[in-house]
């Protein structure tokens, strides 16, 4: 048996975190209410939302020390453990039988179980994680997906020790999984209900509480062709990530699906919607790794409220999809509450960080004679592009972080629009504070003029607000020297020669089109990701 057996992916162990459930995990705050309220109780103590919502449910839990440099966290009160080397782990499960109340004998009642995992297996279908509340379940029994409504037979029911077990029978309060030769992965997704087909539950448990997306990006291949096999992937995916939201893209447009679209920058692609930076780069990450796919992703944006002149609010993550400027009367953007945890060295540096990405300072408090907590509150989409990076750069690895969303601020946004030759490059347009237009507008224009192949005819690139030139440079033409051949004469022959040349150029320039490259955009993206 390998060592961490419960992180068996190999990003698991690059990262050192927990992405994929294996039974038993440690529960964040995401799942922490379902954990909490079906007696999942092993938590990273402490976090004080976390303690809050023990003590709004009112339940027992133990208590897992993982996080000892955190204010508040009490080791005395705390089973010692080294999951690593196995340290302390029969005490912890000794307390667990202790001190955890044993489920309710409801043998009798009708079967009600929760899905809380599933993966897809290119032989036996979809494999199904569950938890029984009420009623049992055997092998050969037909059981009922109350959410989907589909039925199927259990092929195949068993328990996780930590491998596939098959058993006869499972019973109330037992964790296990079932396969039914389940082909669609839309038939069992998470937070869903089983019950028996001929005798139904009366109501579906509760299941997951909805997770709703704070960072959004396009997803796409680079090569065209895979796009049926994103799609796969992304369904496959959302077995065990009931976390991701995805939407289609025609071509680059994110206002709707199906939406008719012109720009062939992308191609087809993907909009999905991620509760996190981490969430974000895992779910890239697997995709490349498990699907072996190439993908680009856009710059990670947010949800802004758009209150328009008509009484109508608009939810928009995307530039494409916010309203005139004339037609909106106020936006706002979500606010999140960061406390970052640093060495009192660093604390000048990680304060001038914060207040360059509009950061409201709140507190700032000791912990111990060398280690404080800084408290800001800041623009979500200040912190989702390389925040934490630098945030470690300027503490040299030693700060940490962690953030909480608030609600939503009304600010001063516009929409920052590039053209190429006159036309709008919707890929490539943003939605940035007013103060940060131009510094981002002159960054984008210059590394466009870069990447961008020089063409037979001059190449205005512009960064714009509305009708508003605030940043541009040119892309100087290839010209050819017409007047190589003129040894002398008369000069109102090279002139007329430079002003056909001129008239060429121009021609050129009304009916010729600048195809940007891929990589320029793969770039631009990249730089997009560290100025926003």
């Amino acid at each position: 048996m390998k060592e961490q057996f419960l992180d068996n992916m190999d990003l698991e162990r690059e990262r050192g975190i927990t992405i994929k459930l294996q039974g038993v995990e440690a529960q964040t705050l995401a799942n922490v209410y379902l954990a909490l309220e079906n007696n999942l109780e092993v938590i990273p103590s402490f976090n004080a939302n976390i303690q809050q919502i023990i003590f709004d449910i009112s339940v027992t839990a133990v208590q897992v020390l993982n996080k000892i440099d955190l204010p508040g966290a009490e080791p005395s009160r705390v089973i010692q453990e080294i999951e690593e080397e196995g340290i302390g782990i029969n005490e912890i499960l000794s307390a667990i039988v202790q001190r955890i109340p044993p489920p309710p004998n409801s043998a009798g009642r009708p079967l009600r179980a929760l899905i809380f995992d599933s993966y897809y297996d290119a032989y036996r279908g979809v494999i199904v994680y569950f938890r029984v509340i009420d009623g049992t379940v055997k092998k050969g029994d037909r059981i009922l997906f109350m959410a989907s409504g589909k039925d199927y037979y259990a092929d195949e029911v068993g328990v996780l020790s930590p491998n596939q077990l098959q058993v006869d029978e499972l019973y109330a309060g037992e964790v296990g999984y079932i396969s039914a030769s389940i082909r669609s992965v839309a038939d069992a997704r998470v937070g869903d209900t089983i019950t028996h087909y001929s005798r139904k539950a009366e109501e579906s448990l509760p299941g997951y509480k909805e997770a709703t997306p704070m960072v959004f990006c396009g997803l796409f291949p680079i090569d065209a062709d895979q796009f049926p096999d994103l799609r796969d992937a992304l369904d496959k995916l959302q077995l065990n990530d009931a976390a991701l939201k995805v939407k289609l893209i025609p071509r680059f447009v994110f206002i709707c699906l199906f939406e008719p679209e012109t720009s062939s920058a992308m191609g087809f692609g993907f909009r999905c919607g991620f509760l996190g930076l981490l969430h974000m780069e895992i779910v890239q990450e697997r995709l490349e790794r498990e699907y072996n796919l190439s993908l680009i992703t856009t710059a990670p944006s947010v949800v802004y409220k758009v209150f328009c002149t008509n009484g109508e609010i608009v939810d928009c993550s995307n530039p494409s999809a916010l309203p005139e400027q004339g037609k909106r009367k106020s936006i706002e953007e979500p606010i999140v509450k960061i406390e970052m945890l640093t060495p009192k060295d660093y604390i000048g540096s990680l304060m001038e960080l914060s207040q360059d990405r509009r950061g409201e300072f709140k507190e700032m408090k000791f912990i111990t004679e060398n280690r404080a907590s800084l408290t800001y509150e800041m623009p979500l989409a200040e912190m989702v592009g390389d925040f934490f990076d630098q945030l470690k750069s300027r503490s040299k690895g030693y700060a940490s972080m962690e953030y909480s969303f608030i609600g939503y601020k009304e600010s001063d946004l516009i929409k920052l629009d590039v053209l190429i030759n006159g036309e709008g490059v919707e890929p490539l347009s943003t939605i940035v504070h007013k103060d940060k237009a131009y510094s981002v507008g002159r960054a984008l224009t210059q590394k466009l003029k870069e990447l961008i192949p020089r063409q037979m005819f001059k190449v205005p690139i512009q960064a714009c607000i509305g009708t508003k030139v605030i940043a541009s440079e040119a892309l100087s033409a290839i010209r050819k020297d017409v007047l190589a051949k003129c040894y002398g004469g008369d000069i109102s022959r090279k002139k007329k020669l430079l002003k056909k040349q001129a008239a060429g150029k121009k021609r050129m320039k009304a009916i010729g089109k600048v195809d940007v490259p891929q990589e320029a955009f793969m770039a631009v993206l990249k730089l997009e990701k560290e100025v926003l």
